[in-house]
């Protein structure tokens, strides 16, 4: 046998040698077995960092405005279960505009513009006010300068009926003087901002077509 075909053989043998080595070491893959996934890919694909999302937990938008396990906190559990597109955080967040708009409207005795945002008994109520101050030639000169404070105070449910009541307290900042018929102003000072404390009650039926909430009760 020539020289050149020895050492072929011998090469060749060495090679089949070193790829038995390579598949006990290395392994085979089959056809339905997963490719290797990198760390940073798995994490960017559930969109999980190095902490485990715990399920179950308190529902932060009833809890961050109410005691956990409170009256107000199950009633706000219930309406969230007849109505799934209710959120806490922006009842509130329109409750803040609601304030200015109706406290504004009632201060300029323009109750026609926020009639159908207050309830019947409401209505009648600043009407009353309204009528007196224009019989006794009163003028509010009033501008909303903003909140002190808001926060849910209450909430009530009726699964019978499912309507719903929320309770805000509200603590605004404004300017206010009263000026009588002859413009003279007798109470008030429009340099200085004059701090009140309100408490409303609004409501809705949960589940209704109609998203808004009314104004159905006023205090202090």
């Amino acid at each position: 046998m020539n020289s050149p075909i020895l050492q072929l053989l011998v090469l060749a043998a060495i090679a089949v040698f070193l790829i038995l080595r390579l598949r006990g070491v290395l392994g085979t893959r089959e056809g339905f077995e997963k490719p290797p996934v990198k760390q940073s890919s798995r994490r960017a694909s559930t969109g999980r960092a190095d902490f485990e999302v715990i399920d179950g937990g308190p529902d932060r938008d009833i809890v961050d405005h109410v005691p956990e396990g409170s009256d107000s906190a199950i009633h706000l559990a219930a309406m969230k279960r007849i109505d799934p597109s209710f959120n806490v955080g922006e009842f509130l967040s329109g409750a803040r505009g609601a304030y200015e708009m109706i406290l504004m409207a009632f201060e300029r005795g323009d109750l026609a513009s926020i009639k159908s945002f207050l309830s019947d008994d409401v209505y009648e109520a600043f009407e009353t006010v309204v009528a007196e101050r224009q019989a006794k030639g009163l003028t509010i000169e009033a501008t909303f300068v903003g909140l002190g404070d808001l926060a849910l105070t209450r909430a009530e449910f009726d699964e019978d009926t499912g309507e719903a009541e929320l309770t805000v307290r509200f603590k605004g900042e404004l300017t206010y003087q009263v000026r009588d018929a002859g413009g003279d102003v007798i109470e008030g000072n429009a340099n200085e901002i004059k701090r009140q404390k309100d408490v409303w009650t609004f409501a809705r039926t949960m589940g209704t077509d109609d998203p808004n909430w009314i104004l159905v009760a006023t205090g202090e």
